[in-house]
């Protein structure tokens, strides 16, 4: 509706502050505890794909794409004397992708170093990777972690506020492009149909059995036998990273402390004389804790607060 009247934008834009006072203001208010800190429950068990959950409150879900959200960020500081580290995965389950299928150009394309993006971009218009303009960039990034999550031509048309016959062409290009990455997750498919479950490199598996009779749409179960086993197994590896890092620290009797963990990424309340120590310590071992196809890569940032991060 918002092209029918201006006071759809209004409204909106009044969700989108009350949303943000109501939740993460005055909702986050009662869990300040007497050290002024905030102690979130995390659940191993709650999400299906195996990754943790936060609640009480859920500070996974703290805005970042609005300035408004990033302010938010602002709220949650380093300890005294302290700074936050966060270490972030970089495009984990696109690389699993390329380790699953075992596509030769992104695997190529990883160990090299080049931007994912622009490669399969290069793929897919069929020009020279230097000649890739921002505008096919983005749409091959759309497609790229669309394929991950099963996007159908419907989904991506309207990411991409494009005729969904040009989507449909878009997607038919990549698979013609990466045809193993069509075979994978066909077989994961396969899988789900066949056994009832599939499973993460780890051999972590989920479910379908429960819910193949059921009132479940059979392109939403296809999509997740399609997400499980990279979704799974990034969950997987943050976690066996995080298990290792813990026993470092302790090891090496720093005061640095895990602080937070939001799907790939990891938060560290750092005592400055450490950081250093610290900041090698977390890329190492979080970028060697498992042996794919393609290396792991790990962004870090460093910054007073939640917000300021850099």
């Amino acid at each position: 509706l918002r092209d029918f009247h201006p006071i759809i934008d209004v409204i909106l834009r009044y969700r989108t502050v009350s949303k943000l006072y109501s939740t993460y203001i005055e909702g986050i208010r009662p869990y300040i505890k007497t050290d002024g800190k905030i102690h979130t429950i995390f659940n191993q068990t709650m999400a299906v794909t195996g990754r943790l959950s936060s609640l009480e409150p859920n500070l996974q879900n703290i805005p970042v794409r609005t300035i408004e959200g990033k302010e938010l960020r602002k709220m949650f500081v380093a300890s005294p004397n302290c700074v936050l580290l966060s270490a972030d995965y970089s495009q984990i389950e696109l690389r699993l992708l390329a380790h699953y299928s075992a596509d030769s150009v992104l695997i190529s394309a990883f160990q090299r170093g080049d931007d994912i993006h622009a490669v399969t971009a290069s793929q897919i218009f069929g020009v020279p990777l230097d000649e890739v303009t921002d505008a096919q960039r983005r749409s091959a990034k759309a497609v790229n972690f669309g394929i991950i999550y099963g996007i159908s031509p419907f989904g991506l048309a309207n990411d991409l506020k494009i005729p969904q016959t040009v989507a449909k062409d878009y997607i038919a290009r990549y698979f013609a492009t990466y045809p193993t990455i069509k075979t994978f997750l066909d077989s994961s498919v396969e899988k789900y149909k066949r056994d009832g479950f599939v499973s993460t490199m780890f051999g972590r598996i989920r479910n379908f059995d429960d819910v193949v009779s059921s009132t479940y749409d059979s392109r939403f179960l296809a999509r997740a036998a399609m997400n499980m086993p990279l979704q799974g197994s990034a969950s997987d590896i943050i976690k066996l990273a995080m298990l290792v890092i813990d026993r470092k620290l302790t090891e090496l009797n720093l005061k640095t402390k895990m602080v937070l963990q939001i799907h790939d990424e990891l938060i560290f309340d750092v005592p400055t004389p450490e950081l250093e120590t610290v900041k090698s310590l977390v890329r190492f071992e979080m970028e060697n804790v498992v042996s794919l196809l393609v290396p792991l890569k790990v962004d870090i940032e460093i910054g007073p607060n939640w917000c300021d991060l850099e």
